[in-house]
């Protein structure tokens, strides 16, 4: 055993190893495999988690800019763009920008009291209410854009329309098949498959 500062660390002889592990495949699809191997799978999804782990710094540092929140941030100019001249109600914020209808109504509760956001009855539903930029919303949304496109425009530089086309179509793919995977991964932690 060889000590260091932080831990101990077992050295095992060269005679006792007798052969490099064989990694499982971590798909089953060959048409997913180069040379026999997925490393080239597991390789896109390393730079797929990097992509978006970077999109989420991004996404923080566009709400920093305006004292809030990456969410708070993507719940503000979800309202913007979809606001129309009547609003729009949790249910349908919450399916645009991707995030659970409860933790959508408790950011728009959060935006309100900051005073960027409104609220009214939804006189069409009356169980529902309508969202909508206050004037300070409109302010900070227009303070920040200039930000979000400068950000947007090193992020895409040398992506032509086209590919952007084929990242959104696989993005829609990947977001419905991970319904049925986190279904499979809760049935399984639950024990029923």
């Amino acid at each position: 055993m060889v000590k260091t500062a932080r831990k101990t660390v077992q050295r095992v002889p060269s005679s006792i190893r007798k052969s490099q592990f064989k990694v499982p495949t971590t798909i089953s699809r060959k048409d997913f495999f180069k040379d026999g191997s997925d490393d080239w799978f597991r390789d896109a999804l390393y730079r797929l988690v990097q992509m978006l782990s970077r999109l989420v710094v991004c996404r923080e540092a566009f709400g920093r800019k305006l004292g809030l929140t990456g969410s708070q941030f993507t719940v503000l100019i979800g309202v913007a763009y979809r606001q129309g001249d009547a609003g729009i109600n949790i249910a349908a914020l919450s399916n645009y920008i991707g995030l659970a209808a409860t933790h959508v109504t408790t950011e728009v509760g959060r935006l309100i009291r900051k005073g960027l956001l409104v609220k009214r009855p939804n006189e069409s539903d009356g169980r529902s209410v309508l969202i909508s930029l206050s004037p300070k919303g409109e302010a900070a949304v227009k303070e920040v854009s200039t930000m979000v496109r400068s950000i947007n425009d090193l992020l895409f530089k040398n992506i032509d329309r086209k590919q952007f086309d084929v990242m959104n179509e696989f993005a829609n793919v990947l977001l419905t098949n991970s319904e049925h995977a986190i279904d499979e991964i809760r049935d399984s932690e639950s024990g029923r498959s």
